[in-house]
């Protein structure tokens, strides 16, 4: 025996039971595209990061334009922090530049000219060592140098901490802490 209206209720209840198989299964491969993508993401992610240490980070402490004696130079004191991986381009500087290094050890590298890695104190400082036009030498904490316009050069921290590192300059007027290299 038939009821009127028997046909379309089953028919409405298989409807709605296979519209919700096909929302259940589409929403599982949405949710697997999204855990995908976001896992592929994350590593991409990941691997940017570890690749780009942040660059150097400058901090101008106190700067003087046309200091007694020295018209048309500015007279500059500076912070620098490296973190590690990170690294400086070739540059040189448009004046004197002392460099001294508070803390880490930066790998120094000279393309022209050369320097001398001091110890001690300013005037009684002795030579450590030097560096020449095509090598590269590590500077230590407690050590300096006096890097002249002629001096091109790059360094990098190749250690696990930070450096850090006090610059005093006497620069043309106008220049900026460093002019790369081409």
């Amino acid at each position: 025996m038939k009821f009127l209206g028997d046909e379309s209720v089953s028919r409405q209840s298989v409807n709605q039971g296979s519209r919700r198989r096909v929302r259940f299964r589409t929403g599982l491969a949405v949710l697997g595209i999204l855990a995908v993508g976001g896992a592929a993401g994350a590593v991409v992610a990941g691997s940017t990061m570890r690749a780009e240490p942040p660059a150097p980070k400058y901090n101008s402490l106190a700067r003087k334009v046309g200091p007694i004696d020295a018209p048309g130079r500015a007279l500059g004191l500076s912070r620098v922090v490296i973190q590690p991986g990170a690294k400086i381009p070739l540059h040189y500087h448009e004046g004197t530049q002392v460099s001294y290094i508070q803390a880490g050890t930066l790998t120094y590298t000279v393309k022209t000219g050369g320097v001398k890695v001091m110890k001690g104190p300013g005037d009684d400082g002795k030579v450590v060592r030097r560096i020449k036009a095509g090598q590269a030498g590590k500077i230590k904490a407690g050590q300096w140098l006096v890097e002249q316009p002629g001096t091109h050069h790059r360094a990098a921290n190749k250690g696990k901490g930070k450096i850090v590192i006090y610059l005093a300059n006497l620069l043309k007027k106008n220049a900026p802490p460093s002019t790369l290299v081409p």
